[in-house]
Order: C-alpha cells, then structure tokens, then sequence
C-alpha cells in the first residue's frame, strides 16, 4: 500500500462515492477505482463493498480508515509547513556572532528582519570568533571579524562584509589620549589592557607586537569588549577595541588609530548551497545590501 492510495481511500470513505470523491481529488473515477481496487489487494482483506450507487466500509475498512485519517492530516500539515517556509511565515534563523559584530552591527539587522519577518524566530548565538567557530555546525550563518583559517570552517563559505579597525582605548587623561597616532612600540611599557584567548582582537594585537619583535609579558586580561572598557575607566591602562565599540561613548574614553594600522575584515559565514534555509537566504541578502 502507498500514502497516495491510503489517502484516496480517506476520501472515499468521507464521500462513501467513488464519483464524488474522484471530483474532489480531481482524478478520474477509473484512477480512484484502481487504487482503491490496489490497496485492497495489498492489505488482503476487502475494505469497502457496493452499497446502492455508493460504498459502505467493512469493519476492516473502519479500523484502516483511522490511519487514512491521520496520514491525510499530516499531509495536509506538511503542506501547511511547506507553504509558510517558503513564505517565511514560520521558522527559525540561528545566527552565530563574535563580540563586535553581536554588539554593535547585527542588533539593527536583525531588527530590520524581524519587522518583514515577524514570524521567523531569531537565535543570536554569541561570544569570541573562536567560541563561535566552534559552534559553526549549529548555526544558519555566522558573522565573525578577524582571519579565518580554513581548515576551521569545513566546507562553509566565507564573504566579505565590512571592514573594521581595532584602535588603542585610552582614558581622556592618559598622557597618550591626545596623539592623533600612537606607534605600537610606544606601548611597549604601558599597562595593558588585553582581551580573552580566543578574541580576535586579541590575536591580532599579539600579532602586530611579534611583528616589531615584542614580546608581551606583563598585561592584564579582562573578558570582552566592556571587560576591557570598563578596565581602562578604571584606569588600569591602555586597552585595545573595536572603532566600532566606541561609536557610542562619551568623552571619557578616546579610540586612537595605531601605527601601523590594525585593519580586519568582517565576514559572513556561509553553509552550502543545499543547507541553506530561507530565512538565512533572506537575511543574508539583506546584510549585503546594507554593507
């Protein structure tokens, strides 16, 4: 027996027709006939007989009707589902996110989505680029700054969203505030201020100071962008962000390009072609035309 075949007996018994039925599934009477005729064959017990100009169900056809019944609701819910995933009436979008973009990029998209999407649940997964690439197969995308070795994102596809800038974070009193550049080796003695293992601000820092040949022995580590924030408010020394994160500060700390200059790229995260729900397609459409 098929679904096809179980689901056109649901009809006929709600009909108890084999003409009104085949109407209503817009097949022909000898179609209906032939699969009614086919599973009746395959469950090796007759299911229905001919009662006046329709049918009337045999006790075994009434037992098998319950099953018709449900399958048939099933396929009507699937369809359902069906329609409002292509319609993006439903669903849910996983977006994975290290600290700077979660914080002051994708609040806004995400908004913007959620208004012509109001059905799609969002699931902002955040944390440092290395947390969040360790969760890369639980997500529908990911945005993430900084490099990103190859062999650590599997066959996902990485694109180019936006640049960023990790500058030097002062306190407005630091000696250094006013410089309109600070050199990296200048900050060789300061107090430091560094990001988490894993950040990747962090290693891009550590980076550059092996690429004047200084080597960082004595800083202070604070857990994320306001870690480090906070930590340089308290005035415990000179930190390292994201532009970005300071966008929205007052006067008490000041972002200072350093010399040379830490630029880093912003990235989307991509799973396969056949992975890819609508609702990412969407969102990421919309990212790309805001960059």
């Amino acid at each position: 027996m098929t679904p096809e075949q179980l689901i056109t007996f649901s009809h006929v018994a709600e009909h108890l027709n084999i003409s009104r039925a085949a109407n209503a599934l817009h097949l022909s009477q000898p179609a209906v006939s032939g699969q009614l005729q086919a599973l009746q064959v395959s469950f090796g017990e007759a299911l229905y007989y001919r009662a006046g100009r329709g049918i009337s169900l045999t006790p075994a056809g009434l037992r098998l009707l319950g099953v018709a019944t449900q399958l048939r609701e099933s396929m009507r819910q699937a369809r359902d589902q069906r329609h409002s995933a292509r319609t993006l009436q439903t669903g849910l979008l996983r977006i994975g996110a290290s600290t700077t973009p979660a914080s002051y990029l994708l609040p806004e998209a995400v908004a913007q989505f959620k208004t012509q999407y109001p059905g799609i649940s969002v699931q902002l997964v955040t944390g440092n680029t290395t947390e969040v690439l360790n969760r890369l197969a639980d997500l529908d995308l990911a945005v993430i700054e900084g490099e990103v070795q190859t062999q650590r994102i599997a066959n996902h596809r990485a694109i180019e969203w936006q640049t960023d800038e990790v500058v030097a974070v002062l306190r407005h009193d630091h000696p250094l505030a006013k410089q309109p550049l600070i050199n990296l080796s200048a900050l060789a003695d300061q107090s430091l201020v560094m990001r988490e293992d894993g950040s990747g601000v962090r290693h891009m820092v550590m980076k550059a100071f092996d690429a004047i040949d200084v080597r960082l022995t004595d800083y202070l580590e604070l857990a994320g962008v306001e870690g480090v924030k906070q930590g340089v408010r308290a005035g415990l020394g000179v930190g390292f962000v994201s532009e970005l994160s300071l966008k929205h500060e007052n006067s008490e700390l000041i972002g200072v390009p350093l010399k040379p200059s830490l630029i880093r790229m912003i990235r989307i995260l991509l799973p396969p072609l056949e992975r890819q729900s609508r609702g990412a397609k969407a969102f990421i459409e919309q990212l790309l035309a805001t960059e």
